[in-house]
């Protein structure tokens, strides 16, 4: 009985001790793939995020997203014109909430797109804003200059409606063809507020 009591402490210290050997040595042979593994997998690393937000907004585009952003901002231009129209002939508060609501929205929108342009080294424009859905016709804007109160409220209505849906159309062909990231954010949002706006001047016609 004391030979087994003497022996044990000892057989166990070697015992762990070859374990402690063993669990050091795995760690050793792992140290390299751990370090590889940590590299790689770390969403949230600093040096990658900059270069990855860098990537998304200037160097990943393709043809559709060029002829969006050249598309629509003699778009939206023309939306701002129309909209100036409306300072000492629009009559309905509602109108002007929306002539507002373009103006804020819009005139960001279209340096937004001119910078990106720049920064994919594409020209502003793709000569072809008179063949775009939507656009008004100098006559149209002849027209619309031409009447006041409910007239232009009635008339502003019936153009802006049928401007947004050529805006909206465009959008929609960004969303089902464009490659950069935030050009496609852009025609969404595009999408989602002047189909809102529709349904608001379209009320707003029913009402005139």
């Amino acid at each position: 009985m004391r030979t087994f009591r003497k022996r044990a402490p000892r057989a166990l210290a070697l015992t762990g001790a070859a374990t402690a050997a063993a669990l050091l040595l795995a760690a050793c042979g792992n140290e390299e793939p751990m370090k590889g593994m940590d590299h790689g997998g770390s969403p949230a690393s600093p040096s990658a995020a900059p270069s990855s937000s860098a990537s998304a907004s200037a160097g990943d585009f393709n043809d559709a997203d060029v002829m969006f952003a050249q598309m629509m901002i003699p778009h939206h231009q023309q939306a701002l014109e129309m909209a100036k129209l409306a300072d000492g002939r629009a009559e309905d508060a509602d109108i002007k909430r929306i002539v507002a609501a373009v103006e804020k929205a819009q005139d960001p929108e279209i340096q937004k797109m001119k910078t990106w342009l720049k920064g994919w080294g594409q020209p502003e424009s793709a000569g072809m804003d008179h063949g775009m859905t939507g656009m008004m016709s100098e006559q149209d804007m002849k027209d619309l200059a031409a009447v006041k109160g409910k007239d232009f409220d009635r008339k502003f209505a019936e153009l802006m409606i049928a401007h947004h849906k050529g805006a909206v159309e465009m959008a929609r062909q960004e969303q089902r063809n464009g490659g950069n990231a935030e050009a496609k954010a852009l025609a969404g949002e595009v999408v989602r507020a002047q189909e809102a706006e529709i349904a608001e001047l379209g009320k707003i016609l029913d009402r005139l």
